[in-house]
């Protein structure tokens, strides 16, 4: 590489693929970038978005108010509701039932949670000794007021929504607001530099886009990645055996029924179901492996799961859509000035919504690293590349742990706990924590995908046993323990008072949204409105427009 190329600019952005991968991308680069850079997204007219993924972590909030949308309009355009984690049913024997909630246990950073819930509380659930988030999903309410500004929180959230219509939200914010500029056209060909760099782009009615640094969305087919770059993809399916999904959308009974603020999912025979609760409708789909189900079979298996949930729910209503895929990701993910994100890059499966927050990392690296020329470009993708291949390592570690501990005794879930099938480093991490509980210093990462408590709630949530410490006991943190389980008992009634159901909330989101577009009621009004309702739960985490510090950047905190 010469001098000049070395340090030439890199002022030109070219995303090629849209969908929430690509317009995520859009919209974070447009909205943080100078005003000396260029952001333009190439979109398919041929390549529907897929519609499938509608779950969010709560790193979606920081993402949301970065582009600059407001969480009202979010939630009322894309049928939005709140997501305060996942709950998991029969993924054991009898009738089980546990929570992964987004709250991490109150006093996790500073007591040994673990012993502290074995000495003082050993016959309540895990996830209820020192977190409320677990019990309010349970009671149906949200996560906030309708008082607590946009993004703020009560109780940790994400988010479930309508992907399609994310996507055209995403879409129109960038073009109109962001100044992205949006070409039609699929991309057929690739030129190149002399030093193999991507030189530009053309679209098959013959528009030429040419940029300094290229992103691909373009999901599966990889049309840069994989189709220009031929960087193989790593399977893991060894590992992660699901390959396949089928989805229905399954509509309301009335208008007034409840929306689930956790994303469900159900262990079945061959595989798990998801059950996802927007405000219209829910969304309902099987993952499961083809080596043990066949399509057909999965479809009844799906029909079964609504029939018996939904029963109102008409067969005449419900179109499958069908989804296959190779679990795995990249060997490299940035090559020359190419970078890979959202399918393109990697996909495992649905379980715990790793998919847009792996986008989200994904473009906050570039963002606080964003490459000025060609010989910084080598540094940051060198980075990034080995970064990201330990967090996709992280994840199917995570996803297996749900399955290693399952006690099912059909085969597809003798499959899954095969000893073969469980990575050296989860099996590591398995027979470690027999003697002690997970904490910080097993994932050394500054930001960890899923940090230690994601790993305790799913653990003893799922029945696992860890030795007590063999220090001797502390009995300052005992008693700090048991303050902290008095004082949430307390903050139990009053949220239990305090918070409206989920049905409720955005139903009163939804006519704000109404209100503002006819610019009623007035500020004042507002201002008087939000002071009356402050005061029943007044311990809102933060302001709508500052970021979240009392999580993570990832959401688990």
């Amino acid at each position: 590489m010469s001098d000049n190329e070395s340090h030439s600019s890199m002022h030109r952005v070219v995303i090629v693929g849209g969908g929430t991968a690509g317009w995520l991308a859009a919209g974070i680069l447009a909205a943080k970038l100078s005003a000396n850079h260029t952001v333009t997204l190439i979109e398919s007219p041929n390549i529907p978005s897929l519609g499938v993924g509608e779950g969010s972590w709560p790193s979606l909030r920081d993402t949301l108010l970065d582009i600059g949308i407001s969480e009202t309009e979010f939630l009322t355009l894309c049928h939005g509701a709140f997501k305060q984690g996942s709950s998991f049913v029969n993924w054991r024997k009898g009738g089980h039932c546990y929570y992964h909630p987004f709250t991490v246990p109150t006093g996790y950073n500073e007591l040994d949670i673990y012993t502290c819930w074995k000495s003082i509380a050993p016959n309540t659930s895990y996830e209820d000794v020192f977190s409320l988030q677990a019990a309010m999903c349970a009671a149906g309410k949200a996560p906030k007021q309708i008082a607590t500004p946009d993004y703020a929180h009560v109780l940790n959230y994400g988010y479930h929504f309508d992907a399609t219509k994310f996507a055209e939200l995403l879409k129109n914010h960038c073009v109109d607001k962001l100044n992205v500029a949006h070409v039609v056209g699929h991309v057929d060909s690739v030129h190149s530099h002399q030093n193999g760099d991507i030189e530009s782009v053309s679209t098959k009615d013959g528009k030429k886009i040419v940029g300094d640094l290229f992103i691909d969305c373009s999901g599966h087919s990889g049309l840069l990645i994989n189709k220009h770059f031929a960087i193989p993809w790593i399977p893991v399916k060894r590992t992660m055996l699901n390959d396949r999904a089928v989805a229905l959308q399954v509509p309301y009974s009335n208008e007034d029924a409840e929306i689930k603020s956790t994303t469900v999912a159900t262990a079945q025979t061959c595989g798990w179901t998801w059950d996802i609760a927007l405000q219209h409708r829910r969304g309902v789909g099987l993952v499961y492996s083809s080596q043990f189900t066949d399509e057909d079979q999965a479809k009844q298996v799906l029909i079964d799961y609504v029939r018996e949930r939904y029963p109102s729910a008409q067969d005449a209503e419900l179109s499958f859509r069908t989804l296959s895929f190779e679990p795995g990701y990249r060997s490299q993910f940035w090559v020359k000035n190419c970078l890979s994100l959202g399918m393109s890059s990697g996909f495992v499966e649905p379980l715990e919504a790793s998919a847009i927050a792996m986008v989200e990392l994904g473009l906050r690296m570039l963002c606080e690293a964003f490459p000025q020329n060609k010989a910084h470009m080598e540094i940051v993708s060198k980075r990034y590349n080995s970064r990201f291949a330990y967090r996709w390592q992280r994840v199917i570690d995570f996803l297996k742990l749900h399955y290693a501990l399952s006690d099912r005794e059909e085969p597809y879930w003798l499959a899954q706990r095969d000893k073969a099938s469980i990575p050296d480093s989860l099996a590591e991490l398995l027979e470690l924590w027999k003697y002690q509980s997970p904490s910080r210093l097993d994932l050394i990462e500054n930001e960890e995908i899923f940090p230690s408590a994601s790993y305790q709630y799913v653990l003893y949530g799922m029945g696992f046993s860890s030795s007590t410490s063999p220090l001797r006991p502390n009995e300052e943190h005992k008693r700090k323990a048991v303050h902290i389980r008095e004082t949430l008992q307390q903050t139990k009634n009053a949220y239990l008072q305090g918070l409206p159901s989920n049905r409720v909330l955005l139903n009163d989101i939804a006519k704000r949204y109404s209100n503002e577009k006819q610019h009623v009621p007035s500020h004042a009004q507002r201002e008087k409105n939000e002071h009356a309702s402050a005061s029943s739960c007044n311990d809102t985490k933060n302001t709508s427009d500052k970021k979240d510090t009392s999580y993570d950047r990832i959401g688990f905190r």
